[in-house]
């Protein structure tokens, strides 16, 4: 049995966002998978975010598949394939969990998943086989030879921290002159070469598509970083949009970053694996985002060189004016 419910948001039928979940089956035993499937119908200009990690007790979830996006005309569908399972007999219930919608003007949409009662049911017992006696904990026997291997590590951890220390004492010696450093390369040329590495990179080829995506998601927050002063190496994915967003970073550069992160979270995280398309596509991706943001400037710098460009004061004019009628009476005394 499947059941299925749909949310519209929106005005007209034109601009509308709809959502529809549905779930393959309301009957399962104990351990048995169901699929939670979410679909986003949505204007071509938008992108959906899905939910960084998802807490469905006393349903478990197993995994997240995202699908590509289809595109007809200027709407888009977006779909979510969730596998969920319970562990707890009865009437149970999928709860709700919010899904965001991103346009392209920055205006966010919140959409809303329905709730789906599943009933679970055990899987059967041997009601005939007798009841066993509850054995006492085993006692863990003290070998002679195990103490002496103990023993003889640490001693030799002694040793090495003792060498150790020598070394160093000795190697005290008066600081050699520091040497001035080039000047660090500009952090767009770093992030590009550092994804055409990726791109070449046998990762792909050899299946690993997990650490693809990790260090796809690596290169991109140390750009951040560099180039928007957002500490994105220790942020979640809504922490740092919402960095970038006080940095009055470029909007297409956010949108395209976001995708970029959501699918490395789901690769990381929800266990989704894409083809190798989708897989090539995030370095695509990250040239975007690299390019879309070079030569942006910081906002204190913007205002700064406002500054510089306004007019001298009054304070300013009138210690010019002093100047100018103080020289001649200099002139007659010579």
């Amino acid at each position: 049995m499947c059941l299925a419910a749909s949310v519209v948001i929106g005005g007209p039928v034109e601009g509308q966002s709809r959502l529809r979940s549905e779930v393959d089956t309301t009957l399962i035993t104990v351990g048995d998978r169901i699929t939670l499937t979410v679909e986003v119908e949505h204007g071509a200009d938008a992108s959906v975010v899905w939910p960084d990690s998802l807490d469905l007790s006393p349903f478990e979830v197993l995994g997240a598949r995202l699908r590509s996006t289809t595109t007809e005309g200027d709407r888009a569908t977006s779909v979510a394939d969730f596998s969920l399972t319970a562990f707890e007999l009865g009437a149970l219930e999928v709860p709700s969990f919010e899904v965001e919608l991103l346009r392209a003007d920055g205006e966010r949409e919140v959409l809303r998943t329905d709730r789906f009662g599943i009933e679970v049911s055990s899987v059967g017992a041997d009601e005939t086989g007798d009841i066993r006696e509850i054995r006492g904990p085993l006692a863990i026997p003290i070998s002679p030879v195990r103490v002496a291997v103990w023993a003889l590590l640490l001693m030799a951890l002694g040793a090495a921290l003792w060498a150790a220390l020598r070394r160093w004492r000795d190697s005290r010696v008066p600081a050699a002159p520091v040497e001035l450093a080039p000047p660090p390369r500009p952090a767009h040329e770093v992030a590009l070469e550092a994804l055409e590495r990726l791109a070449a990179s046998p990762l792909l080829e050899r299946g690993e598509v997990k650490e693809f995506h990790i260090e796809a998601s690596e290169i991109l927050r140390r750009y951040v970083e560099a180039v928007f002063l957002v500490p994105a190496l220790e942020m979640t994915t809504g922490e740092i949009m919402d960095g970038l967003e006080r940095a009055e970073a470029p909007g297409e550069a956010r949108l395209r970053l976001r995708r970029l992160l959501d699918q490395c979270d789901l690769v990381k995280f929800a266990k989704v694996r894409p083809d190798a398309d989708g897989s090539g596509a995030v370095v695509d991706l990250g040239r975007e985002i690299v390019e879309l943001s070079i030569g942006w400037v910081p906002r204190d710098a913007r205002a700064a060189d406002v500054g510089l460009e306004q007019p001298a004061g009054p304070a300013v004019e009138d210690e010019r004016e002093r100047t100018a009628v103080v020289a001649p009476s200099g002139e007659g005394e010579a």
